[in-house]
């Protein structure tokens, strides 16, 4: 027999609703977050210092993943705490290449380090935010608004995905 939605379903009803699918999200996050630098812990050790020639190297790409995971974890924390409601992404993006130089300069095992203490304090976060923090949002360059979950979603654990996939390659 099919069950029809109630009739008596009320906006209080749609909000617990909502709140259950971005529960849901929060904690699918914390385990992609996890998974990811599970899998940094495991193939970072093989990484050896040294520039690349032609593009990245994978010391290069591990001192990236670290620019990254530092950066995108402390404006998820800034958002979602209400600290931050207006983002210069552009401008940090291009302060990007100074910092993934300097990160560069250390130690691969060093990296590895600060990144997965990096990933830790933000999984924390994900799993323990309650979920009004994850809806808070900044202004991004003066345009659209990103709320704390699209910035855990999008510019840290999807790019960090797709930057492993790289390390792999370079790796490889």
């Amino acid at each position: 027999m099919k069950q029809t939605e109630s009739t008596e379903f009320t906006a209080n009803d749609l909000q617990g609703f909502l709140d259950q699918m971005l529960d849901h999200d929060r904690r699918v996050l914390a385990d992609r977050l996890q998974q990811a630098s599970d899998r940094l812990a495991a193939i970072a050790p093989r990484v050896t210092a040294g520039h690349g020639a032609d593009g990245w190297s994978a010391h290069e790409v591990l001192a990236h993943i670290a620019v990254l995971s530092k950066f995108y974890g402390v404006v998820f924390h800034r958002i979602s705490s209400g600290k931050m409601t207006e983002l210069d992404l552009l401008s940090n993006v291009n302060l990007r290449d100074g910092m993934d130089e300097e990160m560069a300069a250390l130690d691969p095992q060093e990296l590895l380090r600060m990144c997965v203490e990096d990933h830790a304090r933000t999984i924390k976060a994900l799993r323990t935010v309650e979920l009004e923090s994850m809806r808070r949002s900044a202004i991004v360059d003066g345009g659209a608004a990103m709320t704390a979950e699209q910035v855990a979603r999008l510019p840290l654990i999807s790019h960090l995905e797709l930057h492993l996939e790289q390390l792999e390659k370079a790796l490889s």
